[in-house]
């Protein structure tokens, strides 16, 4: 505070003394010359000099040279100002201007700083930048891309409720018409349940076209096909993100996998770079994303983030499922001018919006409103106000207008003029239409909404529909050749380095380290230098192996049971936008989890070996980790690929939790350990548990050359073990990767 007040002190005694100077310099040379010379450089561009009231009136942008350049005139001279030059009219003027912060000055008169808070140095016309965006360019990409034009004409989706001895139908939306052209900004507003997402997923393909939907949704005058993949960019409500990863790294991976083959690596990174300038984002471009528990962006950078996955390919059709929830009013503003911008370089925007501001709402090209899912208004953003004004409908308050339309949504007519025919339905008592303070209930609200829609204005915008789009061989966009951004292998490379980059940090988690170190250190100091050249001593080391196969059992099938059900969302947002082939996401997710699972296991047995005294001559040492290395590595994929398998097939965490239980527990039971013999019409589950094959391997591993026979188990050289888990590996990837194929995502890939 002290510090301002002395700054404020030092400008006021700078102005003052340069108004002495000013007024010495006037009765020295008091020629009319140079006091016109004077006020001209201030740039008054009048003839005289003007009194006090006028110059508060005057603003600093309107004065020749154009909005800014007073600004940067003044801090220049303010800079370059020379003392010897304290004389001359000139350069008194621009001092003035300079030392008061103003872009102009007249002779003999200045404006304290605190009536300078007053004026504006930059036009009306400028848009405050939001503090997080940082600075953002103001256009967006502006090549050449396809236009598309969506219509859409009685579109109505109906779900079927499954009870427990019957099935019921609820329709979701009921016969909705509307278009929007390349340019334009299509809201979807309407209360929560009212249909908005369920409109936004058929238009834009998320959907699978069944006997549930009807009607017709066309682009260009044609209808859906896997080519418009390519051509659509879709921003689902949810922030779908790897937390792990950066920004930069984020919008890279996208641009890699996207973009087109005929682009060179350089190029796609270029363009990811290009984007996060173009959001803002450079100030957080090397900042995790962030997730429940890990800290990371605010909410508006992740928003524009993935804004920035879906316009990295240059979109025609651009869809948003409510782009500014739960993002604060100023945020939100500047994610609608954003989409203002790309709809302006020559692309369609269409996106679902939940109770905006005023300034927003006035942002829109074209509007539609649902109610229960019916339609109660399309067209022109600014003529909807007119449009309900016209039925009878305008609010007896001033009222934000997206406010106003969701009322009249909601049935709730508080503040809003009752329309006449309503006003008689309440008068003639009816009991269904009245309510407790004597106004229409929302149903009969509803209703009359619908109706007045469907006879006013519903048919001609159905004939306005039907006027066919002229059509040229650049617009259309019937081919149903699916377009990758890159090769099968590029594919596995970037995927591979995106799993490893993001499961690092599980992987390495200080809690999973402690868990498999502790459990080491438990094990050497129950089984501390056990001796095997004595019966019991066999024994108590066969129950260590055995209890080395259960614990890599449980260990890494639970991990992978938690993996998939995580990453559905993930997986069906990019198999919905054909970001790469199933075989190489499912190929690259298994190889980039060997490598961080072999380190743990690794870590274990070189403690659990020495602690235990395990054959501890050299050769038998380095055979026997290896060995067990070895089985480790099967019994990783095979336990991996079942809970992969699992969890692919429920795609439900408490569901697959459950089933992984008891197929553990039942393989542990039949491991060998407890039960040696097993009646004959149930030994086959033997023969396909994973811990009956490792923990016999383990045992000719072990104790080969030294005895014929261990626990009842006959020492031989192995393979027909080797040979099982090698099946296994193969078999339950196998199970899981069908598995995969057979989901059913919401994604209709």
């Amino acid at each position: 505070m002290e510090k301002a007040n002395s700054c404020s002190g030092l400008v006021r005694t700078k102005s003052d003394q340069l108004l002495e100077t000013v007024v010495a310099a006037l009765k020295s040379a008091p020629s009319n010359e140079s006091i016109n010379g004077m006020v001209d450089s201030g740039g008054s561009g009048g003839g005289g000099t003007p009194s006090r009231k006028s110059s508060r009136r005057m603003s600093p942008g309107r004065s020749g040279g154009g909005k800014n350049t007073h600004i940067r005139k003044s801090r220049s001279a303010q800079i370059k100002l020379d003392l010897d030059e304290v004389g001359s009219g000139a350069a008194l003027s621009r001092a003035s201007s300079a030392s008061l912060g103003l872009s102009f000055s007249f002779t003999g008169f200045t404006i304290p700083p605190e009536e300078n808070s007053d004026f504006k140095p930059f036009s009306d016309d400028d848009i405050p930048e939001d503090i997080e965006a940082g600075i953002c360019k103001p256009k967006f990409q502006t090549e050449p891309t396809l236009p598309i034009f969506l219509k859409f004409k009685d579109v109505t989706y109906k779900v079927v409720i499954k009870g427990m001895t019957t099935s019921e139908e609820k329709d979701i939306l009921n016969g909705i018409t509307g278009c929007v052209n390349p340019g334009e900004v299509l809201a979807l507003m309407g209360p929560s349940g009212s249909g908005k997402t369920t409109l936004l997923s058929l238009l834009g393909g998320r959907l699978i076209q069944s006997t549930n939907a009807g009607g017709s949704i066309t682009y260009n005058d044609q209808t859906y096909t896997k080519f418009l993949k390519s051509r659509i960019g879709f921003v689902t409500q949810d922030d779908v993100l790897f937390p792990h990863l950066t920004v930069k790294e984020t919008i890279t991976y996208a641009a890699r996998l996207r973009l087109p083959k005929t682009l060179t690596k350089e190029q796609k990174e270029k363009r990811a770079l290009d984007v996060i300038y173009e959001l803002g984002l450079e100030r957080c471009q090397d900042t995790m994303i962030g997730g429940s528990f890990v800290r990371g962006v605010s909410g508006g950078e992740r928003k524009r983030v993935c804004i920035g996955n879906e316009i990295i390919i240059n979109p025609s059709v651009l869809f948003l499922d409510e782009p500014t929830s739960g993002l604060d009013s100023t945020t939100a503003l500047k994610i609608v001018q954003m989409l203002h911008d790309i709809a302006e370089a020559g692309k369609t925007v269409v996106t679902t919006i939940h109770q905006p501001s005023s300034r927003l709402f006035h942002k829109f090209d074209k509007l539609i409103l649902l109610g229960k899912g019916s339609l109660l208004y399309f067209g022109k953003a600014s003529e909807a106000m007119s449009y309900f004004q016209s039925i009878g409908c305008s609010p007896l308050i001033a009222m934000n207008p997206a406010e106003f339309l969701l009322d009249l949504a909601n049935g709730n007519i508080n503040d809003v003029s009752v329309p006449s025919e309503l006003e008689d339905k309440v008068q003639m008592g009816n009991a269904e239409t009245e309510t407790k303070n004597g106004k229409p209930s929302p149903a009969v609200v509803h209703e009359y909404l619908v109706e007045a829609y469907e006879t006013r204005v519903a048919e001609t915008e159905k004939k306005k529909l039907m006027v066919p789009i002229p059509m040229d061989e650049s617009l259309r966009v019937s081919s149903s050749k699916r377009q990758w951004g890159a090769s099968w292998c590029e594919q596995y490379s970037i995927l591979f380095c995106r799993g490893i980059k993001e499961r690092r940090h599980e992987y390495f988690s200080w809690l999973r380290i402690t868990q498999v170190l502790s459990t080491a250190v438990i094990l050497g100091l129950l089984w501390w230098q056990s001796d095997a050249n004595n019966p019991k001593g066999l024994q108590d080391q066969a129950g260590l192996l055995f209890f080395i196969a259960v614990f890599w059992g449980f260990f890494p099938v639970f991990t992978a049971i938690f993996t998939f059900p995580q990453e559905r969302a993930m997986l069906a947002k990019e198999r919905a936008a054909d970001m790469y082939r199933l075989s190489a996401y499912f190929v690259a997710r298994t190889t980039s989890d060997l490598p961080l699972d072999l380190i743990l296991p690794v870590l274990f047995l070189l403690v659990v070996y020495f602690m235990t005294g395990l054959r501890l001559s050299v050769d038998s040492f380095f055979f026997s980790i290896l060995t067990v290395f070895l089985c480790i590595v099967a019994a990783q994929v095979v336990k991996q690929g079942l809970g992969l398998a699992i969890g692919a097939t429920l795609m439900d965490l408490k569901r697959a939790t459950t089933l992984a239980s008891v197929t553990v527990m039942t393989f542990m039971l039949a491991g060998g350990f407890f039960v040696k013999e097993v009646p004959i019409f149930i030994a086959w589950i033997r023969y396909m548990s994973f811990n009956y094959h490792t923990y016999k391997l383990l045992l000719k591993v072990q104790y080969g050359g030294m005895t014929r026979g261990v626990m009842g188990m006959r020492i031989d050289s192995g393979w027909r073990e080797v040979g099982a888990l090698i099946a296994m590996v193969f078999g339950y990837r196998l199970l899981a990767y069908l598995s995969l194929r057979r989901m059913k995502l919401q994604c209709g890939a």
